[in-house]
């Protein structure tokens, strides 16, 4: 019920007053204490710029042209305001305003989080289609078979959404190449949907390739991944985002294997109606899958929140 706090964006917020309220010869300190990503922050130079613009009788900043954004404002602050100057207080009250204006926009700034939402929503779109298919399909003949089709559209919409926060985050400034397996992985999602729609796809014969088609729709991930890696193999959230992808298409495809083999109850008729049984088995995978596909997405989000494009 609550969202992750991938960012404390409240901590955030309150950073205009911490700059307002900061004693400006500890501004050094006080910076790396709220933002301890600073020093990596990558407008070094508009930001030099800006202050430039903002405060021209400080022309010694034209000779801070190989200075970090850290090490600037440290030598802004504790350089020209020392103890012994007699710099007006109302200056040096604007010239506080000015970093909080130049500053904060850049940093509370997190990057979108639609596709990590759609795939949770797909997720619980999948487990409660689940469970009222359980719940309703033992009603009558009718109803179980619309539960059915309601569930089989759930795992559709399940493997689908898993795809929007890897390939949105990985190709998010890669325009084309988002758009191109978004588009395909929605495309082959509703597709998926569409064909469990069919009476004939309910058949037992069918069985295995009901599987076979969500097996194959979670294998078509490998290309954006393949290609995640080769723009990005430096960076090591893509390492680690494509461990969690791994496991995850591990647990989703013996999850899938054991339902279509129905293991163990085919060895032993009987035994495993209460408990032990494939689809309890491979519910338990589904859940182990989406979770790790979850953890996933969290890097994604502290990856592009942190160095965006």
């Amino acid at each position: 019920m609550k969202v992750p706090e991938v960012v404390d964006l409240n901590s955030l917020h309150r950073l205009p007053n911490m700059f307002r309220r900061a004693d400006l010869h500890k501004i050094h300190l006080e910076l790396l204490n709220c933002l301890p990503s600073l020093p990596n922050m990558p407008d070094f130079h508009k930001l030099r710029d800006e202050l430039k613009t903002s405060l021209p009788s400080m022309d010694f900043l034209s000779s801070l042209s190989g200075c970090s954004i850290l090490d600037l404002l440290s030598y802004c602050f504790s350089g020209r305001f020392s103890h012994t100057n007699q710099t007006d207080a109302c200056v040096l009250h604007g010239v506080k305003d000015d970093v909080v204006n130049m500053i904060a926009p850049q940093i509370i700034r997190p990057i979108t989080r639609w596709p990590f939402f759609v795939f949770l929503g797909g997720a619980m779109f999948c487990l409660l289609a689940s469970s009222t298919c359980h719940l309703l399909s033992c009603h009558s003949e009718r109803l179980s078979y619309i539960m059915l089709r309601l569930d089989y559209a759930g795992i559709a919409a399940l493997i689908s959404t898993s795809f929007y926060p890897p390939v949105y985050y990985s190709f998010m400034c890669n325009p084309f190449f988002c758009n191109l397996y978004l588009g395909f992985i929605t495309v082959l999602g509703i597709a998926s949907i569409l064909f469990s729609l069919l009476p004939v796809f309910q058949r037992p014969e069918f069985r295995t390739i009901r599987a076979s088609l969500f097996f194959g729709m979670g294998v078509s991930g490998v290309a954006p991944i393949l290609h995640k890696l080769i723009l990005y193999r430096h960076q090591p959230e893509a390492l680690q985002t494509t461990g969690y992808e791994i496991l995850m298409g591990i647990f989703y495809g013996i999850g899938a294997l054991i339902y279509a083999t129905r293991i163990p109850e085919r060895w032993k008729p009987g035994k495993f109606d209460i408990a032990g049984h494939s689809h309890q088995l491979f519910h338990v995978l589904v859940m182990a899958g989406a979770y790790t596909h979850y953890l996933a997405g969290l890097i994604y989000l502290g990856w592009r929140d942190s160095k965006g494009c």
